[in-house]
């Protein structure tokens, strides 16, 4: 990048970064704003030749409108797909056949080694809501971050759990 498109940029995110972080942040919350804000300005940036846009502000808000419609609809997805309700309770009774006693403590193995294997924050999370039935709200407050963080490392967590049980 040359020096003169170098200084454009950056006197450009900085006269409009904080209009950007305060529409993205009532958008998508404080979490994922800064996110969000990155992202506008690193497709800003693949565009190249931004000189010569008209109005390189409105160019800014409209990549920020869209991102913003992007993340939403991929929450409305997941929202659809993962449900953080009770854990459930299916462990097998006496009378399941020794097969199944068997096949339940592998699945149980592979579930054990994919927590394990989760970032450490993540591993808390997971181990809290899983196996210490904490619920997701009481989560957020004991670790000190956002029910949507909770949610988060949850997705993750149970996306690792379900490619190791089919794994």
């Amino acid at each position: 990048m040359s020096h003169s498109k170098a200084n454009f940029m950056s006197g450009l995110f900085e006269r409009n970064k904080r209009d950007l972080l305060g529409y993205l942040t009532r958008r998508v919350g404080r979490e994922d704003a800064a996110d969000l804000l990155q992202e506008t300005f690193v497709r800003v940036l693949r565009r190249g030749e931004l000189e010569a846009v008209d109005n390189p502000p409105a160019l800014l808000h409209q990549i920020a409108i869209n991102l913003v419609r992007d993340f939403v609809r991929r929450r409305k997805t997941e929202a659809a797909h993962f449900e953080f309700g009770d854990v459930p309770d299916d462990r097998p009774s006496s009378e399941v056949p020794t097969d199944d006693r068997i096949a339940h403590r592998q699945r149980l193995h592979c579930l054990r080694a994919a927590a394990d294997s989760l970032p450490p924050r993540c591993r808390e999370v997971f181990v809290m809501a899983a196996f210490e039935d904490i619920p997701l709200d009481e989560i957020a407050k004991r670790l000190g971050i956002s029910r949507n963080m909770v949610e988060k490392h949850m997705r993750f967590a149970l996306h690792r759990c379900r490619a190791a049980a089919v794994g």
